[in-house]
């Protein structure tokens, strides 16, 4: 799976509206004849694609319109295919998938364009729209799927928290929600992946990998042929151990950041993902700490959690649906905090 690029397609604010999509009769449409403008887009057959994976054996993910499989092709490239789920309405979820599918096509070019001006501009409206769900509505809301293709931007290059399909509402009563375990793998937190208790820092640890992805540029979990999955959160977490956090800085940027604001940000995006929860900031503090309200010069960072296999998680949590509640969050997930 590689999402390098896909961030800065998605933070686009020009809409994709026309795409070519394989069907699963085995025909398809769009190709040289089809209504698809985009030449960037190969069309794929469904037989192609099952051939690809295995007859959709290797499920590697869920998220908002399907499952996704792992899958090779021929010249043994890796790919990753999203079925689309029957039970979407057909047009929002087709309109929808077209465009996320348009996100993973992005080059570096879209990285180029967006200068450390603008990714804190954005980073700002995101801890702002998160503040105002988390802390000034009533009852609060836990959107339960921040991630990058859930960020809208108008022509100003506002972000918008979108997709609120997962959304839970929150009142200052309750210490935590207890729901099945949803979201996309990578930015799950661990602790709402081991218990299925869903809080307001379940939020903070999807915007922590956000952080972390516009500072850097790179892929939250990308693929190395002999290391195996690659997670962004333990690569941040070696450089900050190495005392080398500013190699992180998206090199698109061409070295034109502030230094100290550059780690600023990556340090709050550490602090954020820790595998302590209570240690993470809420909203409002990683606030104050973008605009260095609160200094975090000599704040000290745990550890960061992660879910390392969120098949697991999804297959073990059905096979403990039969039990209690605190039976079937005592081994739920295998996850690594490093």
């Amino acid at each position: 799976m590689k999402f390098a690029d896909s961030l800065f397609q998605c933070f686009n604010p020009v809409a994709v509206d026309d795409a070519a999509e394989a069907d699963e009769g085995g025909g398809e449409r769009g190709g040289d004849g089809g209504d698809s403008a985009n030449s960037d887009f190969r069309v794929f057959s469904y037989n192609e694609l099952k051939a690809a994976t295995q007859g959709f054996k290797n499920k590697i993910g869920e998220g908002g319109f399907g499952s996704v499989y792992k899958g090779r092709l021929v010249g043994d490239n890796l790919i990753a295919v999203k079925v689309l789920s029957v039970e979407l309405e057909s047009l929002r979820g087709e309109r929808e998938f077209i465009s996320e599918i348009a996100a993973l096509s992005g080059s570096e070019q879209n990285r180029v364009k967006f200068t450390w001006t603008l990714r804190k501009h954005v980073c700002l409206g995101i801890a702002k729209g998160l503040c105002y769900l988390h802390e000034e509505l009533n009852p609060h809301i836990v959107h339960r799927d921040i991630k990058a293709s859930n960020i809208l931007l108008d022509q100003d290059y506002t972000p918008k928290l979108a997709d609120f399909g997962l959304a839970k509402l929150f009142r200052d009563s309750m210490s935590y929600v207890s729901t099945h375990v949803a979201g996309t793998w990578g930015y799950i937190s661990p602790e709402y992946a081991h218990s299925g208790h869903l809080t307001r820092k379940s939020d903070i640890y999807s915007f922590g990998v956000v952080l972390l992805e516009i500072m850097s540029g790179q892929p939250i979990v990308d693929y190395h042929v002999q290391q195996g999955d690659l997670f962004l959160v333990e690569k941040a977490w070696e450089l900050y151990n190495a005392g080398k956090l500013l190699d992180l800085v998206d090199p698109a940027m061409n070295g034109e950041f502030p230094n100290e604001e550059a780690i600023r940000f990556l340090k709050l995006g550490l602090l954020c993902v820790q595998e302590t929860t209570r240690l993470r900031p809420t909203i409002s503090e990683a606030m104050k700490m973008m605009t260095n309200e609160i200094n975090t010069d000599n704040v000290e960072i745990k550890r960061p959690g992660l879910v390392a296999n969120l098949m697991e998680v999804k297959i073990r949590e059905k096979n403990s649906s039969n039990f209690t509640s605190s039976q079937a969050t005592s081994s739920t997930v295998s996850f690594q905090g490093r």
